[in-house]
């Protein structure tokens, strides 16, 4: 079991507190999957949403593939994920009553099929954001004197 990265949301983790965490497929068409072994793809700003009963991810840019033809699809279209139907019925439970976000954490390959790991989050405010700047510049002031 060989997991290969291809791209991470490091903004995630800042802006979000990450509360849960499972993984999912997705559908990819054309020449994506070739873009996407190249390494062009970008999760900043993707996040995913609940659409009929299924979860569809926004905002994911995967390059258009330099060889391809005039085929090539839309870079930032909506990609849908593939999950079990239960998974999806907690989600949109969780979603929508608890008011939580979707947001992809990292994307690789695993055993050669793409894969993302999509979190349940929760936004922070501006003032959490601070303190986990402060709290972090304490560790690495107190790693420094230590070293």
């Amino acid at each position: 079991m060989t997991e290969k990265p291809i791209a991470t949301n490091r903004q995630a983790r800042f802006n979000y507190t990450i509360l849960d965490s499972l993984e999912a497929g997705i559908a990819l068409k054309g020449t994506e999957v070739k873009s996407l072994r190249s390494g062009k793809a970008n999760l900043n700003d993707s996040f995913a949403r609940v659409e009929g009963g299924e979860i569809f991810l926004y905002n994911m840019h995967i390059s258009p593939y330099e060889f391809g033809n005039i085929n090539n699809l839309d870079p930032l279209r909506p990609r849908k994920l593939l999950l079990h139907k239960s998974q999806i019925r907690k989600l949109v439970g969780e979603t929508s009553a608890k008011r939580l976000t979707l947001v992809p954490l990292r994307l690789y390959f695993k055993d050669g099929i793409a894969k993302v790991e999509l979190a349940l989050a929760k936004g922070k405010r501006q003032y959490d954001k601070r303190e986990a700047i402060k709290k972090r510049e304490a560790d690495r002031e107190l790693r420094r004197r230590l070293a």
